[in-house]
């Protein structure tokens, strides 16, 4: 018997060699791999961003997609996987920033080169660590063609998009309500924001012969228009752009009734002032009827000269001496304690949004939009499952224009330079003197929205023309809103084609009760602290095993123990095997080994059908329950069925092996006559069986 059977199994001990065998093979490389394949399959790597170590849902992602590629390597496909890392911009630069505040330094101040280098060193030093996270996780991609985010050419194609988009007349920059971080100093997106139902109070105020309600009286300083709908009877007496005189917070003023369509009659009075500067919905109104828009709250989220005795102050702290001095002057009607608000808050941090108005730089995402609706409509995109689809529909059918311009310096510079007010988009200086650079970069999405684009090459590498579009674009189902439809998007627009035909979608994975993990609750699962306990290969099981696309999962550690136990029993399976066949004439056909085949064909069925959670399963019963505690047991009483044993221990060694390739391939090294490695050795097909072959010939 092979002396390394002996021992029991130890992945400590396995995997790096393992890997660094697969590695050393070339066979992660397409280019490299045996006998003449002619169809392709290729999977991009959502790039992990590179700021900290991998998490859970890394691990999930990594095992999935490994999963798709070793069994289209196994059936004959030329498989690539491209991996790569995300500079990941913003979330990067809050991490970074988090790390500067606990050395008591701050961003603001320091030379944005200086931050720039650090942050750089700080990335470059995470991305190298999360590299080999990855390899220690079984991921079998190609890592000669490897790429960062911020790889010079990657730079220059997302600038390259950028000056033909606004060529195009598909960007363009103006002054419009963003969202504004005061504690990060930055405009972000609308997916970059979260919102959250919660009580506040809703103050009702005397504006005149109007009562008006607001959840934020600190911004209504400079409220000097009046608006109704211009069909609410109630109303009637008042003329769009009469003007009243009235007592407000600071004085006397005199306002100007406005009549406009966006008010909803049936919210409280019908009537509310407008506040521009600090209200989506305001500054529309504010646009259509050509208003003036004034500033009441600065970029730091404090209240400006316009307050008088509270400018210079906090406005949380400013809001309840705001109320007070409203009861004073008998302007506070009364106060709703139990108003449901929909609060919007920094995705990152958990600072309310403040919307300012601020030059931007946006994407007019109707036309574009439109490819992808359309691109779903022919059917050139699948989505597991399929009720993904909706999501993907709704977001695309309601976009508004996305804001790409964001105040930080870690990512890709927006090409653009300012001469007072004029501007002019180039990548090169212009001509002449006084021409500064934009000092904004691009939000992350507008580089990785371009990612299976500049990862296969587009538009001239040889890979780009082998293997755009990809096969499947595999992430998590919170990415459906987010990245997804950027994806999409870019590569209608740039390349024409939709960059992926189906979009695989894995749920969040949580802690062992359910609860989403974070690291202020204590509750984050480190998946190597699972890996160094109980191997690789376990870890990989207890993701998959049941974990059906687009559902939570709950990571529990009892669950990667008992595949440790699975793992033993193969090894445990093959020691039997091999010590009792060796003289043993194997059969060429039998009821075991029908029914073999039966399991590789529904196997086969689930894989090609993207149902690794059933794959999985069946073969864990298959090889414990039906093969080690039956069959086996079976064949120390009847010589018959030893024939069959080293079939079955053959080709489930072949179907498990994209499930928990470690022990597999230490397995099949052991196995006699071996010559390849089985990443690469052929996936089993089902031969029919005596009475199948019969009704197949009857056919």
């Amino acid at each position: 018997m092979e002396e390394k059977l002996l021992k029991p199994y130890n992945p400590k001990e396995t995997e790096e060699r393992i890997y660094k065998l697969w590695e050393d093979s070339g066979f992660f490389n397409p280019d490299n791999l045996p006998d003449e394949r002619h169809k392709s399959f290729t999977i991009v790597m959502p790039p992990p961003n590179a700021n900290g170590d991998l998490h859970a849902g890394h691990t999930l992602f990594i095992t999935l997609e490994d999963i798709m590629i070793r069994y289209k390597r196994m059936a004959g496909f030329k498989t690539l996987w491209l991996p790569g890392a995300d500079h990941a911009g913003f979330e990067t630069q809050v991490v970074y920033e988090k790390k500067l505040e606990k050395e008591g330094r701050s961003r603001f101040g320091m030379d944005p080169n200086d931050l720039y280098k650090e942050i750089l060193d700080f990335t470059l030093l995470n991305k190298k660590n999360m590299e080999t996270q990855v390899r220690s996780l079984g991921a079998s991609c190609d890592w000669s063609r490897e790429k960062f985010t911020l790889d010079p050419d990657v730079v220059e194609k997302t600038q390259d998009t950028f000056v033909k988009m606004y060529n195009d007349k598909i960007i363009y920059r103006g002054k419009r309500a963003i969202n504004w971080c005061y504690k990060h100093q930055t405009s972000l997106s609308e997916v970059e924001t979260e919102s959250s139902e919660e009580l506040s109070p809703l103050f009702y105020l005397k504006y005149g012969p109007f009562s008006i309600a607001t959840v934020r009286p600190e911004t209504k300083f400079g409220d000097k228009y009046v608006v109704m709908h211009p069909d609410d009877k109630r109303y009637a007496e008042y003329k769009h752009g009469q003007k009243i005189k009235l007592e407000w917070i600071n004085g006397p003023i005199e306002a100007t009734i406005i009549k406009d369509e966006a008010i909803d009659m049936e919210f409280g009075t019908g009537v509310m002032t407008i506040t521009p500067w600090h209200s989506q919905i305001d500054f529309e109104i504010a646009k259509r009827h050509d208003l003036d828009t004034e500033q009441i709250i600065d970029w730091r989220g404090k209240l400006l000269g316009i307050a008088n005795e509270f400018a210079g102050m906090n406005i949380k702290d400013a809001r309840a001496k705001i109320v007070e001095k409203l009861k004073a002057k008998g302007l506070l009607i009364k106060i709703d304690e139990k108003y449901q608000n929909v609060i919007k808050k920094c995705y990152k941090c958990g600072t309310v949004i403040e919307p300012q108005i601020k030059d931007q730089w946006f994407v007019k995402m109707a036309p574009l939009t439109k490819l992808a609706l359309n691109s779903v409509n022919r059917g050139e995109i699948k989505f597991i499952p399929d009720n993904y689809e909706k999501i993907f529909r709704y977001w695309m059918e309601n976009s508004i224009d996305w804001n790409i311009s964001r105040q930080i310096v870690w990512g890709i510079p927006i090409p653009a330079w300012f001469k007072g007010e004029e501007f002019k988009v180039s990548k090169e200086k212009p001509n002449g003197e006084g021409w500064t650079k934009d000092p904004d970069t691009f939000d992350t999405w507008f580089s990785s929205g371009q990612w299976p684009l500049m990862t296969t090459g587009f538009p001239k590498h040889e890979d780009f023309k082998k293997y755009y579009p990809t096969d499947v674009m595999e992430t998590g189902h919170d990415l459906i809103f987010k990245w997804v439809p950027r994806m999409v998007i870019f590569g209608l627009y740039l390349a024409q084609k939709a960059p992926f035909h189906t979009v695989y979608l894995h749920g969040l994975v949580n802690d062992a009760q359910g609860k989403k993990m974070s690291k202020s609750k204590g509750n984050v699962i480190n998946p190597l602290t699972l890996t160094d306990k109980y191997g690789t290969d376990a870890l990989r099981m207890a993701l998959i095993v049941g974990n059906t696309p687009g559902t939570d999962l709950a990571l529990q550690e009892n669950k990667v123990k008992g595949y440790k136990h699975f793992a033993n029993k193969i090894w445990n399976i093959t020691r039997f095997v091999l010590d009792n066949t060796k003289d043993v004439e194997p059969a060429n056909a039998s009821a075991l080994i029908d029914e073999c085949n039966k399991t590789i064909k529904d196997v086969t069925e689930d894989m090609e059908n993207f149902r690794f959670y059933l794959a999985s399963e069946k073969l864990y019963h298959y090889l414990w329950h039906r093969y080690a505690d039956e069959i086996i047991e079976e064949s120390k009483k009847n010589e018959e069925v030893k024939k069959s044993l080293f079939y079955i221990l053959e080709n489930s060694l072949k179907l498990l092996h994209p499930f928990m390739p470690f022990i597999t391939e230490e397995i099949w090294s052991i196995l006699p006559a071996r010559k390849n490695l089985l990443m690469v050795e052929k996936w089993p097909l089902a031969k029919l069986g005596a009475s199948d072959q019969k009704k197949n010939d009857n056919k």
